[in-house]
């Protein structure tokens, strides 16, 4: 993946640096991907085009900081910019751009994006032979229903390439990274509450083995994972940070790697084969590392040749897959870190990832623009290739039941499949901004998206749709 080696206007790559380049309707900056202050937009477009003449962009700016009081909660009485299902029935956008006062339309300006944004690749490889394997899908189904947009809390990002920032683990439990800090975000209560904030000196409260006895200093979340009540924090040059909910501090951190090209990429909790509660951390460093997490001691290092984007554990425990500075995806032995299958097809790095409930199906994102599903039992070749609208798969989830699989583009589009219509049938949640993560509840019942931009930062949420057709016979 493509590593960042100053704070400045400028980051550059193992192969090539990035170029500016022009948007729809001003100049975008591609360089700036990370800021120090974090007012930004990951802009392959600027959302803030829109807020020009918007006079509630103050007030805006201002919900989306975290109030001083002891919890750090937003107060719920000052007027909300958030959208509501009954103000969108109503006509309102979803995420409250105001197109009625802009000099285009919202068809416009989905016409001029599709038109020129510009997907980033590292391995410019022609991809005409791709339209011969794509699946054929009918788009236009509805699954899950908008129900509320907030921008009381803005999800952000510091790595345009990775989008895992979002993890619900309730339908009233959504985390997500907002600055230098973890946001809850109750959906009930309609509050947001910071559970960690790494801007500052974090000192571990718990003494470890291999926890910095120093402590860390201003740590940029790149990756983060939420169960139970273990959350994981990954570092732009390496760290770890992880805390228990039901704990007052921080249980553990640490610099995984001093090696310069660092970067945490993703990291997963999960339970082994014999229920333990294990992590795993995806570094730039070619090392996936697995940690017991009761005593935060490392159990595992596993080598692979190139920088490790991604890792997701089987449903059984069994076999990991491997992802990242290669156009191969590996399936490696859990235990041994062993590769035991080599998954051939994409045409770039790949940086997503997810298993479906039953253990036989893998699905893998790639800056080729295509999401590919994987019978795990005939590695030959992949049973379909679904192809995103603008750009790269950058995050993928599948529903806890099975019955949906998500997968995100970096801006604008996620995309909702039916597997049980074999992934032929499909529901495209249109939207402008950086997408910073997507999840499903547990319980399928809700499905987030976080939004990261300047002005329109937001969390979005969608409710699953029933056939009540009980009910419906009743009235």
């Amino acid at each position: 993946m493509i590593l960042f080696r100053s704070w400045g206007r400028r980051f550059s790559g193992k192969d090539q640096c990035f170029a500016i380049r022009k948007g729809s309707f001003k100049e975008n900056k591609m360089d700036n991907y990370y800021q120090d202050d974090f007012d930004y937009l990951v802009d392959d477009y600027e959302m803030a085009d829109f807020d020009d003449d918007v006079e509630d962009d103050v007030r805006i700016r201002r919900r989306s900081d975290v109030d001083s009081d002891p919890e750090n909660e937003f107060d719920s009485n000052k007027k909300s910019p958030d959208t509501t299902a009954v103000e969108a029935r109503r006509g309102k956008d979803i995420q409250g751009i105001p197109w009625d006062r802009l000099n285009f339309t919202r068809e416009k300006y989905r016409e001029t994006r599709l038109q020129q944004y510009k997907n980033y690749e590292n391995l410019p490889r022609p991809r005409r032979n791709l339209d011969k394997e794509y699946t054929h899908f009918e788009r236009g189904c509805s699954f899950y229903d908008f129900r509320h947009n907030t921008r009381s809390v803005k999800a952000t990002i510091v790595h345009f390439q990775l989008r895992n920032l979002v993890w619900a683990t309730s339908n009233h439990d959504v985390y997500l990274v907002q600055n230098y800090s973890i946001m809850h975000w109750s959906p009930l209560k309609q509050k947001g509450v910071e559970v960690l904030n790494v801007a500052g000196h974090i000192v571990p409260s718990e003494k470890h083995p291999g926890s910095s006895s120093q402590g860390l200093k201003r740590v940029q979340v790149s990756a983060m994972s939420v169960k139970d009540n273990l959350v994981v924090a990954g570092g732009f040059q390496g760290e770890l940070v992880c805390k228990y909910l039901d704990k007052p501090g921080v249980s553990f951190c640490t610099k995984i790697s001093h090696d310069e090209n660092a970067i945490t990429n993703a990291v997963e909790i999960y339970n082994d084969a014999s229920g333990a509660t294990r992590l795993m951390t995806s570094n730039n460093d070619f090392v996936v590392r697995v940690f017991d997490t009761e005593k935060f001691t490392v159990l595992e290092r596993f080598c692979f040749p190139w920088s490790v984007n991604h890792t997701s554990v089987s449903p059984d425990s069994k076999l990991v897959a491997v992802l990242g500075d290669n156009a191969d995806c590996l399936l490696a032995d859990c235990k041994t870190g062993k590769t035991v299958g080599t998954l051939r097809g994409h045409l770039d790095y790949s940086f997503a990832s997810a298993w479906h409930p039953d253990g036989y199906i893998l699905a893998t994102g790639n800056q080729d623009t295509t999401c590919r599903l994987w019978d795990i039992r005939k590695l030959s070749s992949s049973l379909a290739v679904l192809k995103g609208r603008m750009g790269a798969i950058r995050s993928i989830r599948f529903s806890s039941d099975g019955r949906f699989m998500a997968m995100a583009e970096p801006a604008d589009f996620v995309h909702l499949y039916d597997t049980k219509q074999d992934y032929t049938k499909s529901q495209e949640i249109d939207l402008f901004g950086e997408i910073a993560g997507i999840s499903f509840s547990p319980d399928t019942e809700a499905f987030f998206v976080g939004v990261a931009d300047r002005t329109y930062g937001s969390l979005l949420e969608f409710n699953r749709r029933r056939m009540n057709y009980y009910l419906d016979s009743i009235l």
